[in-house]
Formats: C-alpha cells, sequence, structure tokens
C-alpha cells in the first residue's frame, strides 16, 4: 500500500503542500469527494495523475510542530479538511519518533533551524534509508548531506508562494540514478504536482530558478499594479481595474502554458497596424519595462547565490 509522509515543520508551507496532497487524494476517491467551488480544481497541473500505483502514494501522514498552540491550530484546519485530513497526525516536540515511523520525510522549517532539528538525539538514525525532501531556501544538498546518514536520499524542492492555492511553480533537484529512482520521481511528482507544476532541474539552476519563480510572483504584482493604475487613471473604478488587469493576466499566462504559444505571437496576434496595442508598446519599449524585467531576474539571481553562504566577516 502507500507510505507515511512526515512533514518536519509544519508551517505555511508545510500546511500548504500537505493540503494539496489530501485534496488530490480526495479528487481520485469518489467516495469522499466533494466538488469545490473555484477554478483551479479543473486546471493542469493541481490534480495527482489517475495513473500512479499505490506505492507512490502516502497513506499516513504525521505533522511535525514544536508549539501546542500551533498543533491546535493544525487540528482545526485538518479537521476542515474533510476525511483525509481528519486522519493527519499531529506530534508536537516528537521529531525523531516521527521519522522513525515515515518513509518520505518533508523538511519545511526555517532554515536557520535545519541543523538544530537534524542534530537531535536519534535522528541520523531514524533517517537511515529515508528519502529527504528539504524546502529550504538557500540550504544546499552538500549542507544537508553532512547532517544524515549516507543512506539517507537528500532532494531540494522549491516551491513558490502561489502553491497555497494550488497554482504554484516547484522546481526539483535531478535524482541520481539509482534502483529506486524512478518511484522517488513518481512520489515526489504526485506531492508537487498537487500544489501546482513541477519540474527536474539540476541544482547549480535553483539561483535562477528562485528569482524567476521564488521572487516572480512580487515582480508580477508590480506589473498587475501598474496596469491596474493605468485604468484608475484613466477612469475605471479601483475594483473593476484590478480585476481586469489580474485576468488579463492570468488568461495569457493560460495561454502560453495550455496552447503552448509564445509570449511574441500572443503579443503580435493582438497588435495591429497603427493600432492602441502597438502605441502602449512602444510607450513601454521607451521606459525599457522588457531589460528593467530582465535585469531584476538577473540581480535576485545573483542575490539567490550569496544567501546560502556563510556570512562575511
Amino acid at each position: 500500500m502507500g507510505y507515511t509522509l512526515c512533514v518536519l515543520g509544519c508551517g505555511t508551507m508545510g500546511v500548504a503542500i500537505l493540503s494539496g496532497v489530501l485534496a488530490s487524494l480526495d479528487a481520485k476517491n469518489p467516495a469522499t469527494f466533494v466538488p469545490q467551488p473555484k477554478w483551479e480544481s479543473h486546471t493542469s497541473g493541481t490534480v495527482t495523475p489517475q495513473t500512479l500505483e499505490d506505492e507512490s502514494l502516502p497513506s499516513r501522514f504525521i505533522a511535525c510542530v514544536s508549539r501546542e498552540e500551533t498543533a491546535k491550530k493544525l487540528g482545526t484546519a485538518f479537521f476542515a479538511a474533510g476525511n483525509l485530513g481528519r486522519s493527519v497526525e499531529i506530534v508536537q516536540g516528537r521529531n525523531v519518533d516521527a521519522v522513525r515511523q515515515s518513509n518520505v520525510v518533508l523538511l519545511c522549517c526555517k532554515p536557520q533551524l535545519a541543523k538544530t532539528i537534524l542534530s537531535e538525539a536519534g535522528m541520523k538514525e531514524a533517517l537511515e534509508g529515508k528519502l529527504l525532501i528539504s524546502i529550504l531556501a538557500g540550504v544546499t544538498i552538500a549542507q544537508l548531506e553532512a547532517m544524515v546518514p549516507p543512506s539517507t536520499k537528500v532532494v531540494r524542492a522549491m516551491p513558490n508562494t502561489p502553491c497555497k492555492i494550488r497554482e504554484g511553480m516547484t522546481v526539483v533537484s535531478s535524482l541520481p540514478p539509482s534502483e529506486e529512482s524512478e518511484l522517488e520521481r513518481t512520489i515526489i511528482l504526485n506531492i508537487f504536482s498537487s500544489i501546482g507544476r513541477c519540474r527536474f532541474l539540476e541544482e547549480k539552476h535553483f539561483d535562477a530558478c528562485t528569482a524567476l519563480s521564488g521572487s516572480g510572483p512580487a515582480f508580477a504584482c508590480i506589473f498587475l499594479e501598474a496596469m491596474a493604475d493605468g485604468g484608475v487613471m484613466m477612469g475605471l473604478p479601483r475594483a473593476e481595474a484590478l480585476e481586469l488587469a489580474a485576468q488579463t493576466l492570468q488568461g495569457a499566462a493560460r495561454m502560453t502554458l495550455q496552447a503552448g504559444t509564445h509570449p511574441a505571437q500572443l503579443k503580435d496576434a493582438v497588435t495591429t497596424p497603427g493600432g492602441c496595442t502597438i502605441a502602449g508598446l512602444l510607450a513601454m519599449e521607451d521606459g525599457r519595462v522588457r531589460s528593467t524585467i530582465a535585469r531584476a531576474i538577473q540581480v535576485a539571481t545573483e542575490r539567490a547565490s550569496e544567501l546560502g553562504q556563510p556570512a562575511k566577516k
């Protein structure tokens, strides 16, 4: 049957990932599935594929926290998530025991707490032969491998904030070849495809991915806010201007993802000779919008590469 999934440091991101997995499994079970009135439920990349073997799906869930207050909040949140949500075991201050009972461990604590948690008495023994998936920003595989036994398979994953609404983009480090790599790859895809899209890349690309998909929502919101401000300047009510801008960006993004249309093709299809679109595009080129956005990704990548390094004295 399925494996046991343990979430170490089940904070905001841990809850989002676990909730996505639970919702995805509920969607596979007609007896427990309750349709949700939201557009995300039918989009690609938000529901676990239907042709997977049971051993690649979790059947038991353990959420680890350090504070009693957090445990109570999680209990309330998961209780409201349906039958599977009520089955989540929430443990406080018993990380080692929870890891010992698990097959796959999702490390979701704050980066500065990783060493403390992984150095707990008995933790190395508990992690023997387990798959450890870390979502810690700036903490490399090499740094994690130095804290765990050699038999522990360490993988980095980097989800972004839209995973909270199951529209995230997660980048996962490539798995080294092994007898279990295909099953492990499927396990990882199951987890992160439940909260959006998932892509495997070599760890050397993670700084650029941090800038593009990790910081990207902030950059996109600047553009979104600017579009809405322009609408307000031209007399539109604020709420309607924001809705128009948000839906427009979402629609354009979906045409790229779902239809495979290049952004330049979409742009040219809207741009008629002597029309308002080309006038607006030229104004954006005058403001160097294109190069400014590209440079923002470059600078954010350079900064991301510094985050995991020891502080300079």
